[in-house]
């Protein structure tokens, strides 16, 4: 909270979120002020809907002091979570919790001023009349620059590139508006479900893509690319042409739609990642085969993540996440390919947020962007 007073009312408010403050003398206590000046700036916060009285806290010697938390109703946020061939859009109230979510086929290629025009509309529908809406966050499956928030080269979405989402939600809409790259939201939703310190998320669907969070935080790197293994070479398959202009990349050989490709080819009729996962399901065994051959692929990629960065997790999300040979196979390639000690304590299994994970993300990035302490402090003094 650098530049931030730490007796001002957004940083008394991130005591209380914190759970490190949770009433008015823990306030005084905490950032070392008197009684009445802790009262007056937790007062500002329940006179701006921050805050509301939930009953009363443990006595300490004297009368029990009421208990100071957020309210969730002080408004709502919208997440949207785009995919090759759906959306998926959901409500959730101001601590956090999923409000309703829906989702309904969608094509990615129509391109951003089409689908942002959809997009919206859904948020539009979802809102009811009794909710005040204060941000959208829309997760995206392409690289985001993380200085501009523009779409920067994407490999599956036509007609994206450096297309400038936030600009276009604005035409629409006055609220705020944030981008991200899916797999860096599915990273944090993972991590609001499994706080661990480091954390390596991997979206295997019709794409792959991977998010990281070090140190308890999301990390993006300098402009955005951190966590990108989609076009990392695969050894072996150096004949593979990827839609980047190289050969061997990882997204050519274990993506959903690589999959899609190569058992097509085979003559197994398949035309999403979930066709793949119910064909494993029931043994199929050339999918099986072929799930188990890109789940090494990844994993051997993945290898070299795991010796760098040493996570206390790798999760394994998206479509392909629910097919067990797939899984078994990644897991199998990192704890054979990696140092022992770097495998020691790591988990490897697959998401626990499911497939609210990006949603889950994008709600946790705009909470966190609506209720920093700066923020909160030029809002009371607004009077907003």
């Amino acid at each position: 909270m650098a530049g931030v007073a730490p007796d001002s009312p957004g940083a008394v408010l991130q005591l209380i979120r914190a759970g490190v403050a949770a009433s008015r003398s823990d306030v005084a206590k905490s950032i070392g002020v008197s009684a009445s000046t802790a009262g007056l700036r937790v007062q500002s916060l329940i006179d701006h809907g921050y805050l509301h009285e939930v009953g009363a806290g443990q006595s300490q010697g004297g009368r029990r002091p009421r208990r100071l938390a957020l309210r969730p109703d002080f408004g709502v946020v919208a997440a949207i979570d785009l995919g090759s061939r759906h959306c998926s859009v959901a409500l959730f109230d101001m601590g956090g919790t999923l409000l309703r979510t829906r989702s309904r086929p969608l094509r990615i290629a129509d391109g951003p001023e089409s689908v942002l025009r959809r997009v919206h509309a859904d948020i539009t529908r979802e809102s009811g009349p009794t909710d005040r809406l204060r941000g959208i966050t829309v997760g995206v499956p392409g690289p985001v620059d993380a200085r501009t928030g523009r779409v920067v080269s994407p490999s599956r979405m036509p007609g994206w590139h450096n297309a400038d989402v936030r600009a276009e939600m604005a035409r629409m809409t006055p609220l705020p508006v944030l981008v991200d790259n899916d797999a860096n939201l599915m990273a944090i939703g993972e991590h609001t479900v499994d706080p661990v310190e480091h954390l390596v998320f991997v979206k295997a669907g019709t794409g792959i893509g991977c998010g990281v969070i070090a140190s308890g935080r999301p990390h993006r790197g300098s402009v955005g690319a951190a966590g990108d293994i989609s076009h990392l070479p695969v050894v072996g398959k150096e004949h593979v042409q990827c839609s980047c202009g190289r050969n061997g990349c990882l997204d050519a050989v274990a993506s959903g739609a690589a999959l899609i490709r190569d058992l097509t080819a085979a003559g197994v009729p398949v035309e999403d990642p979930a066709d793949v996962v119910a064909l494993a399901g029931d043994g199929d065994p050339t999918v099986t085969r072929v799930l188990r051959e890109a789940g090494r692929a990844t994993g051997e990629v993945l290898a070299t993540v795991v010796n760098f960065f040493n996570p206390d997790a790798l999760v394994i999300g998206g479509r392909l996440s629910g097919a067990e040979a797939f899984v078994a196979s990644v897991r199998a390639t990192v704890y054979e390919r990696c140092l022992a000690m770097a495998t020691e304590h790591l988990q490897v299994r697959v998401t626990r947020a499911k497939h609210l994970a990006g949603v889950t993300g994008g709600a946790h990035l705009m909470l966190e962007h609506l209720l920093a302490p700066e923020r909160v402090n030029e809002a009371v003094e607004k009077g907003l």
